[in-house]
């Protein structure tokens, strides 16, 4: 059995998935809480171009990593790391924070629309479209927050001067990532850990219930907004180790 609070040669690389309207230093704080671990740890950067693509790339780059691969996606990284973990016999463990998890055929627009625990949202209202065009003449959608609604939205447990930064650095994400759908999910397959943020304004928290417990996860709850990765680190550093000491002690 692999201790969860030191490195063996079997500990496991812990990579993580960024979504939308935000990049891998979301997640500084929980890497330097594993690096304190002996953990290896390597923040994917997500094109949030499409599902397919995006999951196509994080799949690459998975292929380069040597030993057990423990994924740990928030909101759209979720659905990517989910299909990208499709076939990968390396990797032991999903933790979604705060993360889609659709199946295969949905896309998250769907998801959003379909009401039920989905509804409250106070992202449809926000998104601000911006048309861009690309490379080899054809037309694209990127999604954007509005910056003075991102706060409330994404980012309400972050100090407000940190929220401000968020908003004016965020990554735009493709309309093609919001509509596309899924592939075949790892979710299917592989373990699951899911943090629940019950104060989340992005993806209520009965959504997430609703997708973790279709998806047969663990569930913990934490008092966070969807940025619960930058205001609630030690929590997703929990939830990470003990999916870690979980899939670990269930190897040979």
């Amino acid at each position: 059995m692999t201790d969860a609070t030191s490195a063996t040669s079997a500990t496991p690389t812990i990579v993580f998935v960024h979504g939308a309207w935000a990049d891998a230093s979301g997640f500084g704080g929980v890497i330097r809480a594993l690096g304190d671990r002996g953990y290896t740890a390597i923040g994917f950067a997500n094109p949030l171009r499409d599902l397919t693509g995006d999951a196509a790339y994080l799949a690459s780059l998975l292929r380069t990593i040597a030993g057990p691969i423990v994924l740990v996606g928030h909101s759209y990284g979720g659905a990517v790391m989910s299909s990208a973990a499709t076939g990968n016999e390396q990797v032991q463990a999903l933790v979604f924070c705060n993360g889609w998890m659709p199946d295969e055929g949905e896309s998250i627009q769907q998801l959003f629309e379909s009401g039920g625990p989905f509804a409250g949202s106070l992202v449809p209202a926000a998104i601000r479209p911006v048309p861009f065009t690309n490379p080899d003449g054809s037309e694209g959608v990127d999604l954007r927050l509005d910056r003075e609604l991102f706060p409330a939205a994404f980012a309400a447990d972050v100090d407000p001067e940190a929220a401000k930064v968020m908003a004016a650095t965020q990554r735009p994400w493709s309309g093609a990532g919001y509509a596309g759908p899924s592939g075949p999910p790892g979710w299917r397959s592989i373990p699951c850990w899911y943090l629940v943020g019950t104060e989340d304004r992005a993806i209520p928290p009965a959504g997430q219930r609703w997708m973790a417990e279709r998806g047969n996860a663990q569930i913990e709850e934490v008092a966070a907004s969807h940025a619960s990765m930058v205001s609630q680190p030690e929590a997703v550093t929990g939830l990470i180790l003990s999916a870690v000491e979980a899939t670990s002690r269930s190897q040979p």
